[in-house]
């Protein structure tokens, strides 16, 4: 197990992250403006779609939904990162090295998987993009429960799936949604808070989720483009599920660290 100094370091770690996240990337804000005139010419059935992602993910908070994750997958890894079969109860006294490194196997394979679901997704342009989008934000819950495992938490949880929507809702938010969000993370090692004040904020999950999908923004923008739109789909999926994971392990890893602290 880690010592006091091993787990301030990577505490350091952590925030030195955050603060990378914070800063104002100018494309961030400009590329969202053509998806003002986009929404008046999205299709019907498209915005439809994006009407079905959104009510699953309300759905998904209440239930988890058809979105709730397999664990056995993940318990081999874990076998395979420490050289010896690992119960469930026992991940959350694994070693942080172990837990990063099921975590980064966890980030390699699903962004891999995205950028192949955007290539071909990304074949017919904006017509083959309303299959692409509720596929992208389903992966996306799916790898950040993923996240939440490979650190000890337990995804079924209600409380956990609240806090995977705000890692998600981090994930694809500007820097001042970002420090907002942070600020409110914050809050949620403190047990006092949990589950009481931390998410009151989260009054209409279809308003957090609608922002969340406006803020996939430029990111979507080239694969409207039909045949150009399979190059476009591969990167740019493969980088969303990049920042998701990211953004998963990060966070939770924080909270282990914190924990650990205490």
């Amino acid at each position: 197990m880690e010592t006091k100094a091993d787990l301030q370091l990577a505490l350091r770690e952590i925030e030195t992250w955050e603060q990378e996240q914070k800063d104002l990337w100018f494309w961030e804000k400009l590329g969202r403006l053509p998806f003002v005139v986009l929404d008046k010419l999205t299709p019907r059935f498209l915005k439809e779609k994006l009407g079905q992602a959104i009510d699953e993910m309300m759905a998904y908070v209440d239930t988890g939904g058809r979105y709730l994750i397999q664990t056995d997958g993940i318990l081999k890894r874990f076998a395979k990162a420490k050289g010896e079969p690992v119960a469930p109860g026992e991940i959350t006294s694994l070693p942080l090295s172990v837990m990063d490194q099921v975590a980064n196997d966890l980030r390699a394979s699903r962004s891999t998987f995205a950028k192949w679901q955007g290539a071909s997704t990304g074949i017919g342009g904006i017509f083959t993009m309303a299959i692409d989008i509720p596929m992208l934000l389903g992966l996306s819950l799916k790898v950040l429960q993923e996240m939440a495992y490979a650190y000890g938490y337990d995804p079924n949880d209600k409380q956990e799936r609240l806090f995977i929507i705000k890692c998600l809702q981090f994930s694809s938010s500007d820097f001042v949604g970002k420090k907002a969000i942070l600020e409110e993370l914050a809050a949620y090692s403190d047990p006092a808070q949990k589950g009481s004040q931390m998410f009151s904020q989260l009054q209409g999950w279809r308003e957090v989720v609608m922002t969340l999908t406006d803020n996939m923004g430029w990111k979507k923008l080239f694969q409207l483009i039909p045949i150009a739109g399979i190059l476009f789909g591969a990167f740019l999926n493969k980088k969303t599920i990049e920042d998701v994971a990211e953004a998963g392990k990060m966070l939770y890893k924080k909270r282990r660290v914190l924990e650990r602290l205490q």
